[in-house]
């Protein structure tokens, strides 16, 4: 049996000539995350074209219906509990803690603890197991959101699509921005990507010169985005493995980058919604620490 995981309306005004496996590797790359796990997904029929399967060199054009589905299997429960910010009957927002995975061939993700912390829905079109309608990266932190019902996994990848979900992320950069407030509009893979940045806050560090506490609000939603563009400013994000600098990592601390807020309109109840979070406490302890090593060195 398949149970759908995504779905997504091409845009009425698409025009470019792009064939079903490069289109889904752009668009449902939180769910794809590989050239090869869309070709799998394909071969296996999990990939709906207009309610027909697609193949990989379909052409894509304007207002297709694509959905992405998932075999069906029972994945046993993983006992971690988390902080729920929201939950009703079509959908919930929890705190995602840092360091583990959303979903994928592991026990140890956030989809198989999600029945441990959230109830399944009363409504006729409960998924059996509630979903997450996006990704956060392994060691990201911070707000995910879970669709509990069919139609609401299909209403909030839309509301996405759409650029209709609004996201802020605090990080701690290893650094000093010139600007207080601007734009990092450098492409990723020669994609659009444009991050909205502010500065909170700016200490001394001994280990990194500076470290700076920003704000950020991605307009558009690439791989690593904020990671890559943190990077390109030359302050990538304190304790980013993969972009960050090796000799200014704060061992045992992870990366400073979370999810602090989510803002939308709820598809059923029409009600704006605006969630925040603090982030995790190490941000500002750190910010504390690094600060007064500064003073007494002075």
């Amino acid at each position: 049996m398949k149970i759908l995981l995504h779905s997504h309306k091409t845009p009425s005004n698409y025009h470019l000539k792009t064939r079903l496996l490069d289109y889904l590797q752009e668009h449902f790359a939180d769910y794809l995350p590989s050239r090869n796990a869309t070709k799998k997904a394909i071969k296996k029929g999990l990939v709906m074209v207009n309610d027909k399967e697609g193949s990989q060199g379909d052409w894509v054009k304007k207002d297709q219906k694509i959905e992405l589905f998932e075999e069906e299997k029972q994945s046993p429960i993983f006992e971690l509990s988390f902080p729920v910010v929201y939950e009703d009957e079509y959908l919930a927002v929890i705190n995602k803690p840092a360091g583990i995975e959303v979903s994928g061939n592991k026990f140890r993700t956030i989809q198989n603890a999600l029945l441990f912390n959230i109830n399944i829905s009363s409504e006729i079109d409960a998924l059996k197991v509630p979903k997450p309608v996006h990704r956060l990266d392994y060691a990201t932190s911070g707000l995910l959101m879970i669709a509990k019902t069919k139609k609401m996994l299909i209403e909030l990848g839309s509301l996405f699509s759409e650029k209709k979900i609004k996201k802020c992320y605090q990080a701690i950069l290893t650094g000093k921005l010139g600007e207080k407030k601007g734009f990092i509009n450098t492409p990723i893979n020669e994609q659009e990507a444009l991050t909205e940045y502010e500065v909170i806050k700016e200490v001394p560090s001994l280990k990194t010169g500076f470290l700076t506490l920003v704000n950020y609000y991605p307009h558009t939603g690439r791989t690593h985005q904020l990671r890559i563009h943190s990077l390109e400013q030359g302050m990538p994000i304190l304790g980013d493995k993969i972009y960050g600098d090796q000799e200014k990592v704060f061992q045992g601390k992870g990366m400073f980058l979370s999810a602090i807020a989510l803002t939308f309109t709820h598809p059923v109840t029409f009600q704006e919604m605006k969630l925040e979070i603090e982030a995790p406490a190490k941000f500002q302890k750190t910010l504390e620490r690094q600060k007064n090593m500064w003073e007494k060195k002075l």
